[in-house]
């Protein structure tokens, strides 16, 4: 009985030293997916989300400064042709 029980504690271990290895490969093999994707990316002049988001906001910010600046622009003419 003693002869079985080493045996299954063997399996046991065996098993969960397997699930370590595959969990380290597998965060592998994502870091290097995720490294590839990046480099695709990279290669393609893609911008990433924060750029976007800064442009948009940069070209926000220069729409209602124009808007602004064609308000009085308008009210010094309405002003020069009195």
């Amino acid at each position: 009985m003693q002869t079985r029980n080493k045996i299954l504690d063997d399996v046991s271990q065996l098993m969960t030293n397997a699930m370590g290895v595959a969990q380290g490969a597998r965060e592998e093999a994502e870091t290097a997916m995720k490294s590839m994707i990046d480099r695709w990316l990279a290669d393609r002049d893609f911008v990433t989300r924060e750029e976007f988001d800064a442009v948009r906001a940069m070209a926000q910010k220069a729409r209602e400064e124009n808007t602004a600046l064609e308000a009085r622009i308008a009210a010094l003419e309405a002003k020069l042709d009195k």
